[in-house]
């Protein structure tokens, strides 16, 4: 099914970035059995993948002292708990056993039932968090069923505290564990999964950009194969090596790797897809599947099967109906309540605007909005009052590409409006526009109206209202190229929703706290 690509000499190509047309095809390998003989209880281990053990072991003690402080604070909240299992005075023992052993323990066991430590759930997403949020609804009504079966007297308010605060300290530990595990992936690139790319070169290089686009998921790709010759390859640079001919599996021992992804079109070959997945059955190796649909998440799709036929079911976006008036009354009551609240920094804002130049303090301008409805954006003024007298001379200068203007030392820009640039408090008279109804707390980044018309891919953007910060701002800002600002503007546009909408806004204040892409 693939390839290997080797020198004449033998020696396999390694470097990245180089020609191929120097290189010719081995004959393919004879592929393995299909499946191999496996113990009920054993299971394989994994080849390289040796972070997930020590992270799933950390995870462990980290849950259990976490259930284990939810029920001390519980209990020195609520004295009367004590007296009320099985009076603590007589059993003092079989008290702190229970509280501190058993119930600890009970979570764990609980949590490991819902997959909570699933190696393909932590550490990105959210059905880690939504695994730990089941499994205290589980905890809860285990004990309320236990009990009940055994007349014991428990302390409501106690019991009530001890679960809900196992839950949020269980839910805070496990970010924390995630913050650390994004930081060791992102800064030395270890604890991730080594991919092998199987398909055509397209595709498989598309999959190679996503995947890459975020360091912190983990996922390295390290090969290619490919599915149709090297002749489509020939005189194209790689990031990676790329091989022809070669049995996949013994491909990916060869170059470390402990996950395979069959990209676009060679997903759609259902046999040779199916051979692979029974080749690679018990040899602890992951299989992942790349279709050629992207940019489409998970809410959105759902597997049909039919008559033993999976259907990838595509739902349409959610751009109207109650969740989308949810949103919009969420918009009016937090702008409001925000623009009461900003009052005070709002008159310090103004006043030190006028001080560093005379003029208006706030700066309006003509932006598209919802289905291409044009209206008058609100900000604080941060550029000197001739600044577009003097955006002709700089145009040459231009860091960015696409329809907006980006300086990082633009010169038109005062002090005190750069100090309100980086840390984004320019934006918040945006609030106006959000409880005039005109834009969004979240949604695609607002662009200026005289930049002619907006066609193709950028007008679907449209659909929605734009939004004070969105996931362009979350990925990047002003880093962004063009080109990758439409893509994730077009992805919130096709995937939003309200729990989307809470993450990006949670994922805003820390970007904004470290200024990151603001210029």
């Amino acid at each position: 099914m693939t390839t290997s690509l080797q020198r004449p000499d033998g020696h396999i190509y390694r470097s990245s970035n180089a020609h191929l047309d120097s290189f010719e095809i081995q004959p393919p390998t004879a592929p393995t059995a299909n499946g191999v003989p496996r113990s009920a209880w054993a299971r394989a281990r994994r080849r390289v993948s040796r972070w997930h053990r020590p992270y799933t072991a950390a995870l462990l003690l980290a849950d259990f002292a976490a259930a284990a402080l939810a029920s001390w604070i519980a209990i020195a909240w609520f004295d009367q708990a004590k007296a009320g299992f099985y009076d603590v005075n007589e059993d003092p023992t079989w008290f702190y056993t229970v509280t501190f052993l058993l119930l600890p323990l009970g979570w764990l066991v609980i949590l490991w039932g819902n997959r909570a430590y699933d190696r393909r759930y932590l550490g990105l997403g959210p059905e880690e968090f939504k695994r730990v949020i089941r499994a205290s609804v589980t905890v809860a009504a285990s004990v309320s069923f236990l009990a009940f079966a055994t007349k014991t007297n428990l302390s409501r308010y106690a019991v009530a505290t001890a679960l809900v605060g196992a839950t949020v300290l269980l839910l805070l530990e496990r970010y924390v564990a995630r913050l650390v595990l994004h930081g060791v992936r992102t800064k030395g690139g270890h604890a991730g999964h080594r991919m092998v790319l199987v398909g055509t070169l397209p595709d498989a290089l598309e999959v190679y950009r996503a995947v890459t686009r975020s360091p912190a998921a983990g996922l390295v790709p390290v090969a290619i194969a490919l599915t149709d010759g090297i002749a489509a390859a020939r005189g194209i640079e790689t990031p990676v090596p790329v091989y022809a001919g070669r049995d996949v599996l013994a491909l990916v021992r060869e170059v470390g790797g402990d996950t395979i992804a069959v990209c676009g079109s060679a997903s759609a070959e259902p046999g040779e897809l199916r051979r692979l997945a029974w080749q690679l059955e018990g040899s602890g190796v992951d299989l992942v599947v790349a279709p050629q649909l992207t940019d489409i998440a998970g809410p959105r799709v759902h597997i049909r099967p039919i008559e033993g036929l999976p259907l990838l079911h595509v739902e349409e976006p959610t751009l109207s109906g109650p969740a989308l008036l949810a949103k919009n009354l969420l918009d009016r009551v937090a702008a409001g309540l925000g623009l009461l609240l900003l009052i005070p920094l709002f008159i310090a804002i103004a006043v030190s605007i006028r001080l560093s130049d005379a003029g208006p303090v706030f700066f309006r301008q003509s932006r598209v909005g919802h289905e291409g409805r044009t209206f008058r954006v609100w900000k604080f003024r941060t550029m000197y009052v001739d600044a577009e007298e003097r955006l002709a001379g700089l145009v040459d200068q231009n860091e960015t590409d696409g329809m907006l203007f980006k300086m990082k030392l633009d010169p038109r820009v005062f002090p005190i409006g750069r100090f309100l640039r980086a840390s984004s408090l320019d934006e918040l008279p945006q609030l106006i526009n959000v409880l005039k109804g005109e834009m969004s707390l979240v949604g695609p980044r607002p662009l200026p109206a005289d930049d002619g018309d907006f066609l193709g891919d950028v007008r679907r953007r449209l659909l929605v209202r734009p939004g004070m910060t969105g996931l362009w701002q979350v990925s990047g800002r002003s880093d962004l190229s063009w080109d990758e600002s439409v893509r994730l503007d077009l992805y919130y546009v096709d995937n939003w929703s309200l729990a989307y909408d809470l993450s990006i806004l949670w994922r805003t204040i820390g970007v904004v706290l470290a200024r990151k892409g603001a210029y």
